[in-house]
């Protein structure tokens, strides 16, 4: 049974609304943990109630960690089964440094726009 676009695009959606509330809501994640199947849902995880719900959270690098295509064939084949498999990877890093004026200046172009009419400034 493969998803529609409309259901395969409603799943997205929920399914990436699970991994951040996941990655920033340290309550989801426990109801993630306790009662995964109501914590999805609660995402908005279309799921039978009568199914069964695996999360594997330790997700090694490089194994598929950003690839939606594998958890929505794993979504597919719990449609076709009643035992479902969500993957949650590790939240991603974002790297938090700081632009030097050289740096600054370049994704500006250094271009330095003047606002008063006519222009007294002198560059």
């Amino acid at each position: 049974m493969s998803l529609s676009p409309v259901d395969r695009a409603r799943f997205v959606n929920a399914y990436t609304r699970s991994l951040i509330a996941a990655w920033s809501d340290e309550d989801y994640s426990d109801r993630l943990t306790r009662d995964p199947r109501c914590a999805l849902v609660e995402s908005g995880v279309a799921l039978p109630a009568d199914s069964v719900v695996d999360v594997v959270r330790d997700v090694p690098d490089g194994a598929g960690e950003a690839d939606i295509d594998m958890q929505i064939e794993l979504y597919e084949q719990g449609l076709r089964s009643g035992r479902f498999e969500f993957r949650i990877p590790r939240a991603p890093r974002v790297a938090t440094v700081e632009l030097s004026d050289g740096d600054l200046d370049s994704v500006t172009g250094g271009v330095v726009s003047c606002s008063c009419s006519p222009c007294c400034c002198s560059m």
